[in-house]
């Protein structure tokens, strides 16, 4: 009777335990990252599929970071004044720094409206909608080479009311040398498979069909940075029901590449700092089937009128 009693109580008390949460992402042990690798698929009856993957990490030598400015005014020529008079102060300050090009996008420009309180005797208040001023929002636009900077420009920009970080594009004028070096390095590695594949096999593919497809993938900072929150929460037994006022807790973002451990080859392997990303995969499928190969034969064709004509009829063999 004791034990049943016991059960109970534990199954009673269940209900009441919260359990320790964690945020933060060494607490989190089944974190689990998507499949951003590439992957070209082919038909399901093969043979023998040759592959090579490669990635390169190629540091960026140009940046462009957008910043957002909103200004709201009674009128047009006040708010347009008031948003150019921010943007030019900063800009003029901007501009002395080497090597750097900015420009100003306009984003929108519209009417906003508030509610008027309207109140009749015998009747409940009545909320209109009537204009209020002139909205603009317009982003600025900082091509730079140097990222150190981008501190700098945060600095001038905080100071006229700018705050809004929309992002940093990444750039590079190596791409396409980097494209051809992975290329070639890939086509070694096939060849070297191939040999391998025809010493285990006993065999030569020299006439056996063949199919090839290749492809890249580029993958910039912006779209390779996850967030958790930055927390860890004790866990509470509680003999009773009670309430727990919980506050918000800091979301952190942080930059994940492309894990290196599923390519044959990697170039610059060693990551300090967010880099643009290129993959690239090679496929060749060998049908080790015989081949069918053409030949000619003649037909002769005897015409109504005994005249006779010789044909050339395309066919297919097997070659044994």
């Amino acid at each position: 009777m004791k034990k049943l009693s016991f059960t109970f109580l534990a199954l009673l008390f269940s209900s009441f335990v919260i359990g320790q949460a964690s945020g933060n992402i060494n607490y989190q042990n089944q974190q689990h990252y998507p499949n951003q690798t590439i992957n070209i698929d082919f038909p399901q009856n093969t043979d023998i599929v040759v592959s090579v993957k490669g990635l390169a990490n190629v540091k960026a030598d140009a940046y462009t970071a957008i910043f957002s400015t909103t200004q709201t005014g009674k009128t047009t020529k006040e708010v347009n004044e008031l948003i150019d008079q921010r943007i030019m102060q900063s800009l003029n300050e901007i501009k002395l720094k080497k090597g750097v090009e900015t420009f100003v996008d306009m984003i929108s420009f519209v009417p906003v409206y508030e509610y008027e309180t309207e109140k009749k005797v015998f009747n409940r208040k009545t909320y209109n909608e009537v204009p209020a001023g002139f909205e603009v929002k317009k982003n600025i636009h900082i091509k730079y080479s140097d990222p150190s900077q981008l501190n700098e420009f945060i600095s001038i920009l905080s100071n006229n009311e700018i705050y809004d970080l929309v992002l940093v594009d990444y750039f590079s004028n190596t791409l396409e040398t980097v494209k051809k070096e992975m290329a070639n390095k890939a086509k070694l590695m096939v060849q070297e498979k191939i040999k391998n594949y025809q010493e285990l096999l006993g065999e030569t593919f020299a006439n056996a069909e063949k199919r090839i497809a290749d492809g890249y993938m580029v993958n910039v900072p912006v779209e390779m940075h996850k967030s958790y929150e930055a927390y860890n929460s004790s866990s509470l037994n509680l003999k009773r029901a009670a309430n727990i006022n919980q506050v918000n807790k800091s979301v952190t973002l942080y930059y994940q590449p492309v894990l290196n451990k599923e390519f044959d080859f990697v170039i610059n392997p060693a990551v300090l700092e967010p880099v643009i990303q290129i993959q690239y995969e090679i496929k060749i499928v060998i049908n080790k089937e015989k081949k069918q190969v053409k030949t000619d034969k003649e037909l002769i064709l005897v015409t109504p009128n005994g005249d006779l004509k010789t044909l050339n009829m395309n066919t297919s063999r097997q070659n044994y």
